[in-house]
């Protein structure tokens, strides 16, 4: 583990009225401390685990819109305006890695293919590949640096069930001998299932949740043992 603390400097904060300061999560945010070599951030769309993680990969000095901190392109950045009020405390201090943004993942891909970098990633484009095959690509051929920090935002956007299964193997592999860690914004049951990660949910305010206790373990093993009755309920006609 190399990141293990992200404080919210709270006297940097003009206002916790704008965004991103009045997202739930980030306004009653203090400090978040990061125990485990594989971190996930769950929570609804806009709860602010996205924000965060932003804000953790440019102070990490890697490009927002996807990257390390040798990738230099031209690209609109987001903003993450989150990352001027908070702080990374460390022990030791890294600066390999890599922040990953599915949906500007194209972006990425044509910069590599701008600065002729397609050694690093298997000699193939990644343009040539499917969405899923350029993201496994990525995965095998990037993630490898020792002492590196990866940062992934819903890395399952691209990635069948079964390749899912095979990246909870990359995490694995990488992390068995402490040479790496993840923090990752996720929805997938499937990679939350990865054993011994802590969970953070970021509605309404950061705390830590067991596998189980997630919407996303509950929601999909009711649907799957209760397929027909819950589909019913859900096409009901509420006139």
């Amino acid at each position: 583990m190399f990141l293990r603390k992200v404080t919210l400097l709270r006297e940097h904060v003009h206002s916790f009225e704008q965004y991103p300061y009045s997202i739930p999560s980030i306004r009653s945010m203090t400090e978040v401390e990061i125990k485990k070599p594989i971190t996930f951030f769950v929570g609804e769309n806009g709860a602010g685990k996205s924000t965060l993680l932003e804000a953790i990969a440019d102070k990490c000095g890697f490009h927002t819109a996807g990257g390390g901190r040798n990738n230099v392109y031209q690209v609109d950045r987001s903003n993450a305006d989150l990352s001027d009020a908070i702080r990374l405390s460390w022990l030791p201090k890294v600066t390999d890695g890599f922040f990953l943004r599915a949906e500007s993942f194209y972006q990425f891909a044509s910069h590599v293919e701008a600065v002729d970098s397609l050694r690093a990633y298997g000699y193939k484009s990644l343009h040539e590949q499917s969405h899923g095959e350029s993201f496994m690509s990525l995965f095998l051929n990037r993630f490898h640096d020792r002492n590196a920090i990866y940062l992934l935002d819903e890395p399952e956007a691209a990635l069948s069930p079964q390749r899912q299964l095979s990246f909870l193997r990359i995490m694995h592999d990488l992390t068995m001998d402490g040479s790496a860690q993840f923090i990752i914004a996720t929805h997938s049951p499937l990679l939350l299932g990865f054993p011994g990660a802590d969970i953070l949910n970021f509605d309404d305010h950061m705390n830590k949740v067991d596998y189980e206790d997630t919407d996303h373990y509950q929601i999909t093993a009711y649907f799957l043992r209760h397929r027909e009755k819950m589909i019913a309920d859900l096409f009901e006609d509420k006139k």
